[in-house]
């Protein structure tokens, strides 16, 4: 009986081991190395490095501590159809290290509606392009628009600048606000408790749209000539728009954008995509010329805080590794052409920087200071950026 015994405890043993074996994932390690506590980042994984399933079942990622499953999102990074990446946000302490195990199975149904992090083509109003997530939402301007305000057609648009829409709700609301301007007596341009647009662009550069300085003046492009969107989801929208060749006294010079918005950003990415210059200007409009600036060269951010109607609004730029190589005040007398430039040297043909807002009556942020400290805390992040290890 002793011999028997024994036999099954070890039989009992191997199985166990071998099921432990076979339960083994792989993980992923998430550092911290700032005294800060972190949330809202988004760490990006690239796909190839983790080893699918054969059954080719859902990636379900798990906090290796608590066991609690993360949202994550699956996108394509370049454009080419296939997905390539893993996102996910963590929670993370000052000086922390988190790990999470790769799972496969099956994920959650998704919700309703439209997911936090949203854009698309909006063809039912010209041909705008609008984007948003839990806390901000954007739109830019097509060829139909440009081609109307050529043609002395109302209702025409002639911007490449960067639109705000002023929302202080969470949930979204671009297709809501849509429907509520071209099929209903209401309009977008009326808070009914959600926030409204309120913010004028023209051929100013809105929030974060680019100029080429020659001498003392300043050359833009014209509407976007084409779009397509990457990405929608929980945690990331993502989108390129391109434009026709433009003249920058005498220089041409060919642009595209690929423009990402994450979960629980007030700024969104910028990367554009150069050709003829090795420098460029994301600038931020000065409406009445009424606001106050603020200037970290060191940091590589610039801020503009200004009355806003009933409100105040803050706008920002945080340019990312040194690349920002000075600003311009830069007043006139001419509508709408008085923007706050950041001039940023261009990295083999890239331009990569941040652009966004806090608008106080959301609740977001009631100060300048507080929505200049907001873009100081996000440059030290984005120099300090959470390391991440697959093993």
């Amino acid at each position: 009986m002793k011999s028997f015994s024994s036999i099954l405890v070890v039989l009992i043993t191997v199985f166990t081991i071998s099921c432990q074996e076979k339960t083994v994932t792989q993980k992923i390690l998430v550092e911290n190395t700032m005294n800060v506590e972190r949330a809202f980042e988004t760490v990006s994984v690239d796909l190839s490095v983790i080893k699918t399933d054969t059954n080719s079942a859902a990636i379900v990622l798990k906090e290796s501590e608590t066991g609690e499953v993360m949202t994550t999102q699956e996108v394509d990074t370049d454009g080419d159809g296939l997905v390539d990446a893993l996102l996910f946000q963590p929670e993370i302490g000052a000086n922390e290290i988190k790990t999470y195990e790769v799972h496969f199975g099956n994920t959650e149904a998704e919700t309703e509606g439209d997911p936090a992090c949203y854009s698309r083509f909006v063809p039912e109003r010209t041909d705008d392009y609008a984007w948003e997530n839990n806390r901000v939402a954007f739109r830019t301007y097509g060829p139909v628009a440009q081609k109307m305000k050529e043609d002395g057609v109302k209702g025409g648009t002639l911007s490449s600048g960067m639109d705000a829409w002023l929302k202080r709700v969470d949930y979204p609301i671009i297709n809501k606000w849509y429907k509520k301007e071209l099929e209903t007596d209401g309009s977008y341009h009326k808070d009914d408790g959600e926030g409204l647009d309120n913010f004028h662009v023209g051929i100013s550069r809105g929030v974060g749209g680019i100029a080429k300085k020659v001498d003392t003046s300043y050359h833009i492009s014209k509407n976007f000539t084409s779009w397509k969107t990457l990405s929608t989801g929980p945690i990331r929208t993502s989108f390129i728009l391109r434009y026709a060749d433009w003249d920058a006294n005498g220089k041409t010079i060919s642009e595209e954008k690929k423009i990402s918005l994450d979960y629980g950003q007030n700024l969104s990415r910028f990367e554009i995509t150069l050709k003829g210059t090795d420098t460029i200007s994301a600038g931020l409009t000065l409406h009445e010329k009424d606001g106050e600036i603020g200037i970290n060269q060191e940091n590589g951010w610039v801020s503009y805080w200004e009355p806003h109607e009933d409100s105040e609004l803050g706008t920002g730029i945080v340019i990312p590794d040194d690349m920002m190589t000075g600003h311009d005040h830069y007043v006139t007398n001419k509508k709408d052409d008085s923007n706050l430039y950041a001039h940023i040297k261009t990295n083999d043909q890239k331009v990569v920087y941040y652009a966004g807002f806090g608008w106080k009556k959301s609740g977001q942020f009631s100060t300048q200071t507080e929505w200049e400290a907001y873009l100081e805390e996000f440059a030290h992040k984005l120099q300090n950026p959470l390391q991440v290890t697959v093993i």
